[in-house]
């Protein structure tokens, strides 16, 4: 039986022959799925190491396996098979095992499983299918069926070999302790290739962050995606070991250290963008927890008109922004959007003619025109060292990452009331705890109230997905709130309202929400706000004396944002709470 017989194609793929005719890397490379450099890198690697170049282009990061495997289907005529759609029962694979008498050693070597279908067709799954020898040994080894080859994520095979290795055999090998091989398994490329296209697929889905979270049985890989985590794989706990080696190879950290915290970093080029990936350690009972907070280098069309501020925030934040000195806070938790809203900033007010400096730890995104400081904890330059070298260096801006402690504060307050205009940013839930928080570092209320010009509290809603979005009535309460707030911002609850809820669809994988925009509460310092400062009134009082001029909450921005159709009105409550007072 020829191989032609023997090896069923794909009627759709079969046609593209214009596709076929292409090599792989040209293939990616036409569908600008590559850049001419990553390809002339993997053919390098390719001529010293050998292997597959579409494997070698996922190992160096270069491209998602997903890319690669849409690529090969149109070129060998393969479908592509979602591991949820593979046999569950390992049973199922070692039937076929058994049936074609050759050592389960063969079958876990080559990286391929089969299972029978019905009508004498033999599904075959492989790592690399198209292997001379692997093909002539199933052919001839199942002469009476016909071959359906299909292909298949790398970590979906992997899954299931395991899964059949550990049905066949309860004994395993203790790993942990052997540091050596450890590291050898580490270098395995089934483990390079799964580290290499979790993080492609992470970048390719603007995931912020990758959770690899280890349980007594197994392990997990979760994708923060819109802020919200979302599983992508669930693998044997026997693999979570080489796989946290390897992070913590490449990232420079020790793999024998697994009782303490660590911390390190990975920098590397995926998808034609420079990524930072900061990558933490955390010694848990099942084994660390591992957190890759992705960093992506250049962001383009960033600016204050495209991150969700309203027309009358937008006009209130720029207009302090430009102003000569003084200090301007952005507050809210990890991961608001506070650093984006920075660099909007610094964007907005970059003219050539300005001398602007940052400190930050890190540095998150590059900024043409700034000059930026990393600050390195570890050798004692802090942020407030790095300051008192920054203000000899004649800055009209500055920019501090964080004011973490009183000395900080200190050098950032006397910089403004010196003739320099300094952004920063504070943890604190809302806009005007920054005052009380500044004073509770130990800044002098005096000065609080004579250096800070606005302070800004944001946080992150995901917009709805625009395909898949759908009519929703709100609750009455809701409705009620919004009739209020269009008295008291009639230019800005203007029209109809457009409730829509999420529903899920492909193109927002089935979430209903798909990117995300920012809600904000500002207040700028006026005479009464810093009269309210001086005499420590409480945060009730500064609320009463900011609406008159016409502050309003992160709730109440949401719920306008809600009101607009970008997002939805649960998803404004999870994110900024639902606060019984103004729903009352």
């Amino acid at each position: 039986m020829s191989q032609a017989t023997t090896i069923e194609r794909s009627e759709a793929a079969a046609t593209s022959l214009s596709q076929a005719q292409l090599p792989i890397g040209q293939i990616l490379l036409s569908r600008k799925t590559i850049s001419e450099t990553d390809l002339q890198k993997a053919l390098s690697v390719q001529a010293s190491v050998g292997g597959r170049l579409g494997a070698i282009l996922v190992r160096i990061g270069a491209v998602a396996e997903d890319n690669v495997l849409e690529a090969l289907r149109d070129q060998i005529g393969f479908d592509i098979i979602a591991g949820e759609n593979l046999p569950q029962d390992p049973a199922i694979y070692l039937e076929t095992i058994k049936a074609s008498e050759i050592d389960l050693n063969w079958w876990v070597d080559q990286s391929v499983l089969a299972w029978s279908g019905s009508d004498a067709v033999l599904h075959c799954i492989a790592r690399d299918p198209l292997t001379p020898s692997l093909q002539e040994t199933l052919v001839q080894t199942f002469a009476g069926k016909v071959l359906r080859w299909w292909l298949v994520r790398a970590r979906d095979l992997d899954f299931m070999l395991d899964l059949v290795r550990r049905a066949e055999s309860t004994t395993g090998i203790d790993i942990a302790g052997d540091v050596a091989l450890l590291r050898e398994l580490a270098e395995e490329a089934p483990v390079v290739e799964l580290v290499a296209n979790t993080m492609s697929q992470a970048v390719n889905e603007g995931a912020s962050d990758i959770h690899v979270e280890p349980r007594e049985y197994e392990f997990d890989i979760r994708f923060r995606v819109d802020g919200v985590l979302q599983n992508r794989l669930t693998l044997p706990r026997t693999r979570f070991d080489a796989v946290a080696s390897r992070i913590k190879l490449i990232s420079g950290l020790d793999i024998a250290e697994r009782r303490l915290p660590q911390d390190g970093r990975i920098g590397i080029r995926i998808s034609g963008k420079d990524i930072d990936f900061r990558v933490s350690c955390l010694p848990g009972v099942w084994g660390e927890s591992i957190v890759m907070r992705l960093l992506l280098k250049e962001q383009k069309d960033i600016n204050l008109a495209k991150i969700g501020m309203a027309a009358d925030h937008r006009e209130l934040f720029e207009r302090h922004a430009q102003e000569p000195y003084g200090i301007i806070l952005v507050t809210g938790p990890t991961g608001s959007g506070k650093s984006t809203t920075l660099k909007a900033t610094l964007e907005f007010i970059k003219d050539g003619k300005l001398k602007l400096i940052t400190v930050e730890d890190p540095v998150e995104y590059n900024i043409p025109g700034v000059t930026q400081v990393q600050t390195k904890a570890g050798i004692g330059y802090t942020f407030a060292r790095a300051l008192r070298s920054i203000l000899r260096q004649d800055p009209d801006v500055i920019m501090i990452g964080e004011i973490r402690d009183l000395e900080t504060a200190q050098i950032a307050v006397q910089a403004s009331l010196t003739g320099h205009m300094v952004f920063s940013t504070l943890h604190t839930n809302d806009s005007l705890s920054a005052f009380t928080r500044l004073i509770d570092m130990g800044v002098e209320p005096f000065l609080v109230a004579s250096s800070v010009r606005a302070v800004m509290a944001q946080r992150l809603v995901r917009r709805l997905c625009p395909a898949c979005r759908v009519p929703h009535d709100p609750p009455h309460a809701v409705k009620l709130r919004c009739d209020e707030l269009r008295q008291q911002f009639p230019t800005m609850f203007q029209g109809t309202p457009q409730w829509f809820d999420a529903k899920g669809c492909k193109q927002c994988q089935h979430t209903g929400y798909r990117g995300r925009l920012g809600i904000y509460e500002v207040c700028a310092v006026t005479e009464p706000i810093a009269d309210a400062i001086l005499h420590q009134k409480t945060l009730h009082d500064m609320e009463r004396l900011a609406r008159i001029q016409g502050f309003r909450t992160l709730f109440e921005d949401g719920l306008l944002k809600a009101w607009e159709g970008s997002t939805s009105v649960e998803e404004v409550i999870r994110v900024a709470g639902q606060v019984s007072s103004e729903l009352d």
